[in-house]
Formats: structure tokens, C-alpha cells, sequence
């Protein structure tokens, strides 16, 4: 697929996904969305690729925020649905079933930031600073930071972040639980493919299972999450894949996984 906005390539088991927008920091307009809409269905449905890398094109952001000149005209119930739209393509790379890696190059801000906090995992290098500074415009959140942030950080620290608007630094959203890692610029995509590399010589349904445990399990009460962790057990159990681990663990060898 060919896109104006974002660049899509496959190798090695891996989707590298990159908002193509330098010139505006990678901002995220409407045409820009429908392409991420688009791009992540097909990578869903893709039964080659294993993990998405997620990132900003050049040096100076990830994704900066959404297109403000769009949002400037909006009233109320065009607001609701620009949010809602937003919504459901952050829902989507949450829910994917493979682990998406987003690689934070940059800039991660409103949108951008949300976007970043529906990916599995977090990567910054040590030029990224992250933030929701949409009280500074008037208005709050929209792509789902008022309800992850808190969620990863905690809500006292989600709430400072929010109601002051400011950036944060990358070393700071390593110490607060934001990001999993601080890289220098040039070993961030290659610390990425590292990660990715693990994931993918793992049993594919046993990582779509475990996801799908946390995920759901992270809604749930504790005692209906075990019970959703029990019930994933089992289906792993029933699978090709277990029985070939199990026994290459047995024989000391390297397992050969097919996703069965």
C-alpha cells in the first residue's frame, strides 16, 4: 500500500511504520489517521509479520500532536466525533494482537503521547519529550490520555502532566514508568529490532495470549483476571506450539514455533 502521509515497510517479520510529515513535526490530520486506520488493519490481518516498529520520520518528533488547524473550527459535536475517530485507531494498535514498539524519536505530544501510550511498549531516545499540553488550547485530551496516562503512571503523577500542560523530559518519563527505555538516537530502531527479535523467536499464539490476558485483565477485578489467565492457560495448552516448546526444553534445542 502507498500512502501520502506515513511509510510502510515489511522484513524479517517486522512492520515499520512511519508518520511521514517532517516539515510539521509529524502532526496527525485526518488523512493522516485514516492511513494509520488502514495500515494497522492490514498489519492485523498480515499473518508474516510478528511486530510493529512505530516511529516519526527525521530527528525532531515522533508525532507532535494532532493538526491544530483542523481542530481550530471545531464545535462541539464535530469535536466529539473527530475524538471518537481518534479513539478507535488508538483502540485498534492497543488491541492489535502483536506487540507494537512505539520508537520515540522526538517530540511525543498530545496525540502524539496518547499514541504512544497505546502501543505495547515505549522506546525514547534522549532528545524525546513527552506531554499533554492541550489545556493550553483550551481543551483536554481527546485520543485517550485522560484514561492510559493514569493508567501507566499512576493518577497523581497523570494529573500534574495534564492540568499543567508541561513536557517532560525522556529521562523523567523512564522514571515515572511512561517509557521502558532511554536510548541514544542512533541505537533506538536497533534496540527496537532487539526486543522484536525476542518477541518473534517466542510461540506466536502463547505473546497473542499474554497480551490479551493484560490487556483485558488490566479492566477486570483481580479475581476475574485470573480466572481470564486460566482460561488462556488452557487454550495455550491445547496448541501445537505448547506441545513443541515443552519438548524442545526437554530434548535442549532450539523450538521450531508455526503459530498452531
Amino acid at each position: 500500500m502507498n500512502f501520502e502521509n506515513i511509510l510502510v515497510e515489511k522484513k524479517n517479520s517486522i512492520a515499520y511504520v512511519t508518520v511521514n510529515r517532517p516539515k510539521v513535526l509529524n502532526a496527525l490530520n485526518l488523512a493522516t489517521m485514516e492511513e494509520l486506520r488502514a495500515t494497522f488493519h492490514d498489519i492485523k490481518n498480515d499473518k508474516g509479520i510478528r511486530v510493529v516498529i512505530f516511529t516519526g520520520k527525521g530527528d525532531k518528533a515522533f508525532i507532535a500532536g494532532a493538526d491544530i488547524g483542523e481542530l481550530a473550527n471545531h464545535d462541539a459535536v464535530m469535536g466529539k466525533e473527530y475524538t471518537h475517530r481518534g479513539q478507535n485507531v488508538l483502540n485498534l494498535i492497543e488491541n492489535l494482537g502483536k506487540p507494537v514498539i512505539a520508537s520515540i524519536n522526538g517530540f511525543a505530544l498530545g496525540g502524539g503521547c496518547e499514541m504512544a501510550m497505546a502501543c505495547t511498549m515505549r522506546l525514547a531516545s534522549e532528545n524525546a519529550k513527552l506531554g499533554q499540553p492541550e489545556v493550553k488550547l483550551g481543551i483536554i485530551p481527546g485520543y485517550g490520555g485522560t484514561q492510559r496516562l493514569p493508567r501507566l503512571v499512576g493518577k497523581g503523577v497523570a494529573m500534574q502532566m495534564v492540568l499543567a500542560g508541561e513536557m517532560i523530559t525522556a529521562q523523567e518519563a523512564l522514571r515515572i514508568g511512561l517509557v521502558n527505555e532511554v536510548t541514544a538516537p542512533a541505537d533506538l530502531i536497533p534496540r527496537a529490532e532487539a526486543i522484536a527479535a525476542k518477541i518473534i523467536a517466542n510461540a506466536p499464539l502463547a505473546v497473542q495470549y499474554a497480551m490479551e490476558a493484560v490487556n483485558k485483565g488490566m479492566e477486570m477485578t483481580l479475581a476475574e483476571g485470573l480466572y481470564l489467565e486460566a482460561v488462556l492457560f488452557g487454550v495455550c495448552c491445547a496448541t501445537e506450539d505448547k506441545k513443541e516448546g515443552t519438548a524442545a526444553f526437554l530434548e535442549k534445542r532450539a523450538a521450531q514455533f508455526k503459530g498452531k
